[in-house]
């Protein structure tokens, strides 16, 4: 029998299966030096967005007491692009119904508005998933509660740490506004965002983060048309020094919005460049929303400490030049639920940070860093200057970079190119720069002689 979850703000309603999902792991031989005494291990997942809902389901799974930790209710909008790829769907077999939009045609925009359609490769079986935040978030977090997960609706104000080895974590929290309660667990899991209390508890580190702001709009049901399976991606100082703006179709709106991090006081003037760049497409349009947050440039100089594991983009997980995050937050959520599960044995064994290091850190950092520090290059190389834009957008109408992008974008591996395409594609890049570098200095000539007459 299946229990229906119905929310609010416009959300599709979804039933999940209350018998448990089936286990990530193996059976297990239970090691008596670390056994636990007439109980499981208890673990606690604090935030639950696609990362932490991912953990608990994994862990609640797996045989370990969990406890998942959410201050905000089902129906409030999660200020986010939207965008996941293809393989998520089936990895973590997310419903098409929960889809808003199928984008199978993607546009980007160079600084001087050359317009470059940036899907002809797609196979007819192939799109970019448009959905809602709050939509995943709430569909996630109902699986987890289902696969045995206890929800706390409650927010987190501090963790005290153990003051012995095989100690408990404390974690304090307020519930229902004002009452405040703790909880002694074992095992955090730390979720909780860019901002996140966990990883300051444990002395984690700092990162450097970028701000995203965006406007949802409305549109009259003919503009609406126009972006009925095409987002667009937008370039230029305007609208950002160092990354792009977009236009993203959501189910009965659009997402309108801009980041930076060198800038990010000036995050409204960007804003305002992109509204300036599409308006002739959104004019008439209504905002619905306007929102924003933080967003993390790089992996935490620590993400495991003693029995403390980071995920999601409280670890630091997104992806500089595109700036995805949704797929690396269930990932690396679901990695490391079930490294405790491993570790423990199912729940019935104490666990250390070696195992977690063991288990999660060192297979996600073999699997992924080669992929984040590429795409930090990425980003270095083509976002630094007009120029530069200029470049990547001319460079993004080969259909062999096209084919390369998808291919890594949708499946989450790093495409194998052939040596003889890569090096073409070495020798346009660097004459595709060298022309607009050109180019400039002849405008910059021409404008010398003429202010000197």
């Amino acid at each position: 029998m299946a229990a229906k979850i119905q929310t609010s703000f416009c959300l599709p309603s979804f039933s999940i299966a209350t018998s448990k999902p089936k286990p990530y792991f193996k059976s297990f031989t239970v090691s008596a030096s670390k056994s636990i005494s007439g109980r499981k291990l208890r673990a606690a997942v604090i935030g639950g967005g696609p990362a932490g809902s991912s953990a608990a389901e994994a862990l609640a799974s797996g045989g370990v007491e969990t406890f998942l930790f959410e201050r905000n209710p089902p129906s409030v909008a999660k200020p986010c692009g939207g965008a996941i790829p293809l393989c998520m769907l089936e990895e973590f077999n997310i419903p098409h119904h929960l889809i808003d939009r199928q984008v199978t045609q993607m546009r980007i925009f160079s600084p001087s508005n050359i317009a470059v359609d940036f899907g002809k490769t797609l196979k007819p079986h192939e799109f970019i998933a448009m959905l809602r935040r709050e939509v995943l978030d709430s569909f996630l977090r109902s699986r987890a509660h289902s696969a045995g997960a206890t929800a706390v609706a409650g927010l987190v104000t501090g963790l005290d740490l153990p003051t012995a080895p095989a100690a408990p974590y404390t974690i304090h929290y307020t519930a229902n506004g004002s009452s405040r309660h703790s909880l002694a667990v074992d095992v955090v899991i730390g979720a909780d965002g860019a901002n996140s209390r966990v990883a300051r508890s444990i002395g984690a580190g700092d990162y450097a983060c970028a701000i995203a702001f965006q406007e949802r709009i409305t549109l009259p049901d003919e503009k609406m048309a126009h972006y009925e399976n095409l987002a667009e991606m937008y370039v230029g100082g305007d609208v950002s020094p160092d990354f792009y703006a977009w236009v993203f179709p959501k189910c009965d709106h659009v997402a309108v919005g801009t980041g930076t991090v060198r800038a990010k006081k000036d995050i409204k003037v960007y804003q305002r460049g992109i509204r300036e760049r599409v308006m002739p497409k959104i004019n008439g349009g209504k905002v619905i929303k306007v929102e924003a947050h933080p967003i993390p440039e790089h992996p935490r100089p620590i993400r495991v400490k003693g029995r403390v594991a980071l995920v999601g983009d409280a670890a630091g997980y997104v992806t500089k030049c595109s700036g995805e995050g949704i797929y690396f937050a269930a990932k690396s959520g679901r990695m490391c639920g079930n490294a405790v599960v491993k570790a423990s044995e199912g729940g019935e064994r104490m666990i250390d940070e070696s195992d977690l290091r063991r288990e999660y850190l060192k297979p996600w950092d073999a699997e992924y860093a080669m992929t984040f520090r590429f795409l930090d290059l990425l980003q270095r190389v083509f976002y630094g200057s007009n120029a530069c834009r200029e470049a990547l957008v001319e460079l993004c109408g080969d259909e062999y970079v096209q084919r390369m992008t998808f291919e890594s974008y949708l499946y989450k591996k790093l495409a194998p190119g052939t040596p003889w395409e890569d090096a073409k594609l070495l020798i346009n890049t660097i004459g595709t720069m060298d022309h607009i570098k050109e180019k400039k200095m002849m405008k910059t000539c021409i404008f010398q002689k003429v202010t000197s007459v």
